[in-house]
């Protein structure tokens, strides 16, 4: 696609990996509907992007609301044409040992991880069909490839959304609708507490910047690749894992014991 033809729907647009994304589609030329709970956010981003005009729209919505979603899909259809590219972004994660969160933190990790982008993509795609070009790009993890001590949940709902991806791609093969993956490793971004910041600087793990995943998300929006896991050595560790399992549960191993230390620390007041 080109960057001059997309309306692209940004869900959590207001900030973290889509609000890079929002802005590097913006500065390509593209037009994006920012949809996100946090209004105050949303009013920011609003001012941020001023200078785009009516290339940027904004809408506040509560993804687990289905009454929120039917109107996300309803301004969507109409909102410049219509949106033909959407990008299933927002998503939730509680560092913390599985036993130890409670289970309102498993459902809403189920509800905004999963089954918001498999609803908004049931809702938008009657629409997405009928646009000469469309496509659907949703935002995975590593640790949608790599299950992970103290992300348990969370790389349950990124398993489950690759999975998705991928037989909704092959369902779709043969329709002008493109279905793409991407999976970032570790990002600056307020989803992580500063203990998952510390612990990933005592393992060695490097974090990147939101810009840096927004231009791959982008590339992969104008370009044609279906499926990319972000940073290295983690592409590597996601394909071993693949095949052989039983070696990275050993390099995990080694681990455990400076994850748990991190993931049993007192629970942070969330980060704006």
């Amino acid at each position: 696609m080109k960057p001059a033809s997309i309306r692209a729907l940004v869900t959590g647009g207001a900030g973290g990996i889509g609000g890079a994304i929002a802005s590097e589609l913006l500065e390509r030329g593209a037009s994006v509907l920012l949809v996100d709970r946090d209004q105050a956010a949303l009013g920011r981003s609003a001012l941020r992007f001023a200078r785009y005009g009516d290339r940027v729209g904004a809408l506040a919505a509560d993804l687990t609301s289905a009454a929120d979603r039917q109107r996300i899909c309803s301004d969507a259809a109409s909102w410049r044409g219509g949106v033909n590219v959407l990008v299933n972004n927002a998503g939730i994660n509680h560092f913390r040992m599985f036993e130890d969160q409670p289970a309102e933190q498993l459902d809403l990790a189920l509800a905004i991880n999963v089954q918001a982008p498999i609803h908004l993509c049931h809702g938008m795609l009657p629409q997405l069909r009928r646009q000469p070009e469309a496509c659907i790009l949703n935002t995975g993890s590593v640790f949608g490839a790599i299950g992970y001590p103290g992300y348990a949940v969370y790389s349950a709902t990124k398993f489950a959304v690759r999975g998705f991806t991928e037989a909704l791609r092959r369902e779709l093969a043969d329709t002008t609708v493109r279905v793409r993956y991407v999976a970032p490793r570790a990002t600056r971004t307020g989803i992580n507490t500063s203990a998952v910041e510390r612990m990933n600087a005592e393992l060695g793990v490097a974090m990147d910047p939101p810009e840096l995943v927004a231009k791959a998300v982008c590339d992969m929006l104008v370009g044609g690749r279906e499926e990319a896991v972000l940073g290295w050595p983690e592409k590597f560790f996601a394909r071993v894992n693949g095949v052989l399992p039983r070696l990275v549960d050993g390099a995990l191993r080694k681990q455990l014991p400076v994850i748990r230390r991190y993931a049993t620390e007192p629970a942070a007041a969330p980060r704006t």
